[in-house]
């Protein structure tokens, strides 16, 4: 599989004119304009996705942008987590590598847990470590049969003398096999649904988790299913409260939902550049392909299905900064970032189809940027909320 071509290779610089919108301040205008430069000059081999995510993770960690995942209180860049720069983080680094943007998102949403609910010794262990790049984490939540339907899952954490015993088995998990460390969820309380989910800390190495199961998906990333089999876990391994870990996947969920449009914005959004740089150089019939009014009006609609994502997905990061104790879990929010992601991944997906076309057989070449991208963005409209899930939240919010 060949590597990902990176923006450097023919000058393209991620575009910040959307930062004059009333959505960012100027700390944001600073901290995208610093990281547009960084990941300009970053040159990965991304042959090889684990290494690679290895060394995505190092770097940026080593360069502070991993510090925006975790609080200031244990090392992070502000006092609390910020969707505004969640989301110029995640848009800038995938227009520049989907993997880059995986690296940082997974650093996020793997400890988020512990910055929400971890006692002060477990924050101290790990988000530290995370914002440094020193530890890799990873989020367990999906099993083989329970996706969208969290409450159906059937790992069962049960309690013994020390602490906790983990049986069964946890699936697609981002970081799997590389990670230092899962936030597991498990049922506590088997009859209970929802409401008999915990969450667990458990290491990489702890004995009786097995992540060698690697899975291969069409746009390369690490992926793992995890098997406990009696899996010992010390009593302080707990996150939050017992059976109150489905509120927790849900909090962690949703400070990210908004990130999650982000990563297919900056994925449309290099689709775009690539589609342009394109038309303009390409010699067809005695003009270019950016002559055409074919290929104008396609140029026009990408540039419409990008403006409408970007600012869904802005305004629905600045709701939740704007008060992060009302504005977080309010049906006002949690519409908002639902119809962010739903909208943002889908017009990301046919911003890079129409990309493609216009680069006709150069675009399904392996190596090729829009062919690349064309992988990525597809797992986008099912991971962390499937679009159906997005549409049923908009659809019960319109009934209320």
């Amino acid at each position: 599989m060949a590597g990902f071509e990176h923006p450097h290779s023919h000058g393209m610089l991620v575009p910040t004119a959307h930062l004059e919108l009333p959505f960012f301040d100027d700390a944001h205008r600073a901290l995208a304009n610093g990281l547009a430069a960084w990941t300009h000059a970053q040159h990965v081999d991304e042959t090889d996705d684990r290494v690679a995510c290895r060394d995505w993770v190092q770097r940026l960690g080593a360069a502070g942008w991993l510090r925006y995942c975790v609080p200031a209180a244990h090392g992070g860049a502000l006092p609390a987590l910020d969707s505004r720069a969640l989301v110029i983080l995640r848009e800038t680094l995938a227009f520049h590598s989907p993997l880059a943007d995986f690296a940082f998102a997974m650093q996020g949403l793997g400890s988020g847990a512990i910055t929400l609910a971890g006692t002060p010794a477990q924050q101290a262990a790990y988000l530290p470590a995370v914002a440094r790049g020193e530890k890799i984490a990873a989020f367990a939540l999906s099993e083989p049969e329970a996706g969208s339907d969290v409450a159906g899952m059937r790992l069962r954490a049960l309690p013994t003398a020390g602490g906790w015993q983990l049986d069964g088995q946890k699936t697609w998990i981002s970081n799997g096999g590389l990670a230092d460390f899962y936030v597991t969820f498990a049922k506590t309380d088997p009859d209970a649904g929802a409401r008999g989910i915990s969450a667990f800390i458990v290491d990489g190495d702890a004995a009786g988790l097995d992540s060698s199961a690697h899975i291969q998906v069409m746009a390369p990333h690490p992926l793992a299913t995890l098997t406990f089999s009696a899996c010992a876990l010390a009593q302080d391994a707990l996150v939050g409260s017992v059976n109150g870990g489905f509120k927790l996947a849900m909090q962690t969920l949703d400070i990210f939902r908004a990130s999650v449009a982000a990563a297919a914005l900056g994925m449309a959004r290099r689709a775009f550049a690539e589609a342009v740089a394109h038309a303009k150089g390409r010699q067809m019939f005695g003009q270019t392909l950016a002559d055409f009014q074919l290929t104008q009006a396609r140029l026009g609609e990408m540039s419409a299905l990008i403006e409408a994502a970007a600012l869904l997905t802005y305004r629905a990061a600045w709701l939740r900064d704007r008060s992060p104790s009302s504005g977080a879990g309010t049906p006002a929010y949690t519409a908002a970032a639902a119809a962010a992601k739903l909208t943002a991944t889908e017009n990301a997906q046919k911003v890079i189809d129409m990309a493609l076309q216009l680069f006709g057989g150069r675009g399904v070449q392996v190596g090729n940027v829009v062919e690349h991208l064309y992988r990525d963005i597809r797992s986008l409209r099912i991971y962390e909320g499937a679009s159906e899930v997005q549409l049923l939240i908009l659809g019960r919010q319109a009934l209320r």
